[in-house]
């Protein structure tokens, strides 16, 4: 086994109209072979899709602003810095920014080839 480095500003930005997302190690770039790792931004007032992951559990960390997470059984979630929220494989949400600026949290997977249905 040999560790992996990357290095800051190696990895590309994906602009979305809600926000960014930016894939820190994931089994596609040949990074990781058991997870996926992330970080994601939201522009005030915006949403990402409506979305589930049929192969992988997911843990999202708050680093900064305020999200208000929905999830498919009509449970809203507020989160803030220092949150942290697991869904469950196969689980529909979303996370809208209902704060004043950006938010951005780190996202990770338990799969390094990480499937999303509704994207």
């Amino acid at each position: 086994m040999k560790a992996k480095f990357i290095s800051k500003g190696s990895k590309k930005i994906i602009n979305e109209d809600w926000g960014t997302l930016q894939w820190l190690a994931c089994g596609k770039d040949g990074d990781s072979e058991s997870m996926t790792v992330g970080k994601v931004t939201f522009k005030p007032g915006r949403s990402n899709p409506y979305h589930s992951h049929p192969n992988c559990e997911e843990i999202l960390y708050m680093v900064s602003g305020e999200i208000e997470h929905i999830i498919s059984e009509g449970e809203t979630v507020k989160m803030s810095p220092g949150d942290t929220i697991v869904i469950p494989q196969g689980l529909k949400h979303c996370a809208k920014n209902i704060g004043g600026g950006e938010a951005s949290a780190l996202i990770s997977f338990n799969n390094a080839d990480r499937q999303t249905v509704g994207e």
